[in-house]
C-alpha cells in the first residue's frame, strides 16, 4: 500500500472492534436503572411530540391533504428499516452514543466523527423545532386563558416561509430547554420516570382526540384525497418523517440499561409500532373532521380540529397535551444530545473536560449545562419550518450510514454474536437506503436545506482537523478507561490491530 494511503488509513479510518467497545460499556460510570419498559417509553417520549401536535397542520394545508395518512405510512417504513438495523447493531454494541458508536466499528474514526456531528444535528436542532412546537401550543393556552404574549416574544422571524408565525425572539422556547437542561441534571432514573408519566399522559390525551374526532369524519372531506399530487405525499412524507425521530434514542441510552442486548432492540421496535398505529388514526382524524384547506398554517392542528368540531373545551385540553408531549420529546432529545457529546468527549474527539459525571447523580453534568444552553439560545432564534428540514436530512443521512453499516460488520466481522438480525438482508439495506436518498430529494426548499447541512458538516470537519484528529484516544492506543482486564493485559493492542487491519 503507498505510504500516503496508508498513513489515511492509520489516521482516519482505524475503527473501535465491536469487543472493544463491549468492555468500554463494562467500564462505564453511567448508572444502569434502566429496563424494556423505560426504553419503549422513551422512544415513545421522543417520537410522539412536536410533529403530531404542532408541524401537523403547516404539511397537511401546504403538501398533503387528505394523504397524510400515506406520507405516515412512508415514513414509518423508512423508520422501521432504520429501526431493525439499529436493533442489531445495539445488541452488538451496547455502549451509548447511537449511530456514531456504530459507525467508529463499522467504517472508522472519520466516518464516526461525521455521523456524531449529523447526529447532532438531529438531536440539537431537533430539539429546537420541539421547542418551538412547545412554544405554539403554550402560547395558544395562554391565549384561551386571556393572557397574551407580544408577538415579538412568542416567535422567531420566518426565514423560511410556511411559517406558524414570525416574531423577534421565541421566549417559551428558550425558557422550556432550559428548564429541561436542569432537570436532566438529576439521575436519569428520574428523568425516564418523568418521562413515563408524560407519555402516558399524551397517549391519554390522543386517545381522547381519536374517541372524538373519528366518529365525526366525513368522507366529503377526503377528496380530493391528494390535492397535491404524488409530489406533494412524498414532500409530506420528507417532512412528516420528523414525527419519527426520537425512536433512536432508546440507543444512545444502552450504557444506562440494565441488559441492553436484550432490552435496547425491543424498546425500540415496541415504540416505533406503537407509534406508527397512533399516528395513522390521527392522520384520518384531523382531514377527515374538516377540510384539509383549514389546517393550513395552523400551530396547533389537533385543537383547530376540535375547535372546529364545536368542542372548545376539549382543543384546551389538546393544547395541553401538546405542551407535555413537547416536554417528554425535549427530555429524550436533550438526553440524546448530551450522551453523545459525552460519547465523543470520552473517545477525545472533543475536550475531556465534558466527560466530566456527577459523583452524587451519575450523570453528564458539564455537557448536559452546555448543550441545553446551545439548543436554547437557537430555539429562540431559528423558525419551525428550517428546523424541521435540516433536522431530517441529517437523521436520513445517519440512519443510511446505520444501515450500510449492519451490511459492512456482517462482512467484516462475521463472528461477533448477534442477539438480534436484521432481516431479509441485503434486500432490507438497500431499500432502507434508497428511501433515505428519496425523501432528502423530495425536501422542500432543498437547496436552502442542503446549504445549512454543508455548512453544519463543514464547521464539524474543521474541528475534527483542528482537535479530534489530534486527540484521539484510538490513535493513542487508548480504547477503553480504566485498567485492562487482568486476563489478557494485551487485548485492547490486539483489538486495535484488528480494528486498523
Amino acid at each position: 500500500m503507498p505510504p500516503f494511503w496508508a498513513q489515511v488509513r492509520e489516521r482516519y479510518l482505524a475503527r473501535k472492534p465491536p469487543s472493544a467497545m463491549r468492555r468500554q460499556a463494562q467500564e462505564s460510570q453511567l448508572a444502569r436503572t434502566l429496563g424494556v419498559w423505560e426504553l419503549t417509553a422513551l422512544g415513545i417520549g421522543g417520537i410522539i411530540g412536536a410533529g403530531i401536535f404542532t408541524t401537523t397542520g403547516i404539511i397537511v394545508g401546504a403538501y398533503t391533504g387528505p394523504a397524510i395518512a400515506v406520507s405516515f405510512i412512508i415514513a414509518a417504513v423508512v423508520s422501521a428499516l432504520a429501526g431493525l438495523a439499529y436493533a442489531e447493531l445495539s445488541a452488538m454494541m451496547p455502549l451509548g452514543g447511537s449511530a456514531y458508536t456504530y459507525a467508529y466499528a463499522s467504517f472508522g474514526e472519520l466516518t464516526a466523527w461525521v455521523l456524531g456531528w449529523a447526529l447532532l444535528l438531529e438531536y440539537a436542532i431537533g430539539n429546537m423545532a420541539v421547542a418551538s412546537g412547545f412554544s405554539a401550543n403554550f402560547s395558544a393556552l395562554l391565549d384561551a386563558a386571556g393572557v397574551h404574549l407580544p408577538t415579538a416574544l412568542r416567535a422567531a422571524p420566518c426565514v423560511a416561509p410556511p411559517c406558524t408565525a414570525s416574531g423577534i425572539v421565541d421566549l417559551p422556547a428558550f425558557l422550556i430547554v432550559m428548564l429541561v437542561t436542569l432537570l436532566l441534571l438529576r439521575p436519569v432514573k428520574e428523568s425516564a420516570r418523568t418521562n413515563l408519566v408524560l407519555v402516558v399522559t399524551k397517549i391519554a390525551i390522543i386517545a381522547l382526540f381519536l374517541v372524538i374526532a373519528l366518529p365525526n369524519v366525513k368522507a366529503s372531506n377526503l377528496s380530493p384525497f391528494a390535492p397535491f399530487g404524488v409530489g406533494g405525499v412524498l414532500a409530506g412524507a420528507a417532512l412528516i418523517f420528523f414525527s419519527f425521530i426520537g425512536f433512536d434514542a432508546v440507543s444512545t441510552a444502552a450504557e444506562e440499561t440494565r441488559n441492553p442486548q436484550r432490552d435496547v432492540p425491543r424498546g425500540i421496535l415496541l415504540s416505533l409500532g406503537v407509534c406508527t398505529v397512533f399516528y395513522i388514526l390521527v392522520g384520518l382524524g384531523l382531514t377527515g373532521v374538516v377540510n384539509y384547506k383549514a389546517l393550513a398554517g395552523s400551530g396547533d392542528p389537533l385543537a383547530a380540529v376540535l375547535n372546529a368540531a364545536g368542542h372548545p373545551s376539549v382543543a384546551i385540553v389538546m393544547n395541553l397535551g401538546g405542551i407535555l408531549a413537547t416536554v417528554s420529546v425535549l427530555l429524550v432529545f436533550q438526553l440524546g444530545t448530551s450522551r453523545i457529546f459525552f460519547t465523543l468527549a470520552r473517545d477525545g474527539l472533543i475536550p475531556a473536560a465534558f466527560t466530566r459525571v456527577s459523583p452524587r447523580w451519575k450523570t453528564p453534568t458539564r455537557i448536559t449545562l452546555v448543550s441545553g444552553a446551545f439548543v436554547a439560545v437557537f430555539s429562540a432564534l431559528l423558525p419551525l419550518n428550517l428546523l424541521l428540514q435540516l433536522t431530517n436530512i441529517g437523521t436520513l443521512f445517519a440512519f443510511a450510514i446505520v444501515m450500510a453499516g449492519v451490511l459492512y460488520l456482517r462482512k467484516k466481522d462475521p463472528d461477533v454474536p448477534r442477539p438480534f438480525r436484521m432481516p431479509a438482508t441485503p434486500w432490507s439495506v438497500f431499500l432502507g437506503i434508497a428511501l433515505c436518498v428519496g425523501l432528502v430529494a423530495s425536501l422542500p426548499n432543498l437547496p436552502l436545506t442542503l446549504m445549512g447541512f454543508l455548512m453544519w458538516m463543514g464547521i464539524g470537519l474543521m474541528i475534527y482537523a483542528g482537535y479530534g484528529a489530534r486527540r484521539s484516544r484510538l490513535r493513542a492506543g487508548v480504547v477503553v478507561p480504566g485498567p485492562v482486564a487482568p486476563d489478557d493485559p494485551g487485548a485492547i493492542e490486539k483489538e486495535i490491530a484488528l480494528g486498523e487491519g
